[in-house]
């Protein structure tokens, strides 16, 4: 087996969840792709609850708080703003701070319907695009809650992320 040297000389791992409920008529974003369907997100911004929950994974490996934190909800600059934009500015927030970079991330997503095997790929392809790592460094999953809790009734979209950092 062949091992590789990192250049990393820190590690820091950070975990982001983030829930939003489902309304008819609104666009469902996640994991910053447009996703077919009936409904969508209710949100401030485009409501892409996958890539929240990542900003704030980033940015609490980083100990730099929350997405709230940094972009407030009550806040006009970013009413419907996309979130690749929001993710584009957590990254430069830490790399700025302490030369963090993501070395991985995995993203869970809950959610009824639809169905998002589909996306996932692309998903995948966006988030790498962004946070500037290569394919195999990003992992999305998607689940239902078989029709259990808010998730399985169809209210809502629950996210989970964990994101290593290194420097």
């Amino acid at each position: 087996m062949i091992q590789r040297k990192t250049t990393y000389s820190e590690f820091r791992v950070g975990q982001g969840y983030d829930v939003h409920a489902i309304s008819d008529g609104l666009p469902m974003w996640l994991g910053g792709v447009r996703i077919e369907s009936d409904f969508g997100f209710v949100a401030h911004s485009d409501g892409d609850v996958a890539l929240h929950a990542l900003c704030d994974a980033i940015l609490g490996a980083a100990a730099m708080g929350d997405i709230g934190k940094h972009f407030p909800d009550n806040s006009d600059e970013f009413k419907g703003i996309d979130s690749k934009v929001l993710l584009r500015r957590t990254l430069g927030i830490v790399r700025s701070s302490g030369s963090w970079e993501v070395v991985n991330l995995d993203i869970t997503i809950a959610l009824q319907a639809p169905k998002l095997a589909p996306y996932i790929e692309s998903m995948r392809s966006t988030i790498a695009d962004i946070v500037g790592c290569t394919l195999d460094r990003v992992s999305v999953k998607a689940t239902t809650t078989e029709h259990l809790g808010f998730v399985g009734k169809g209210e809502g979209c629950a996210v989970w992320a964990t994101v290593l950092l290194g420097r």
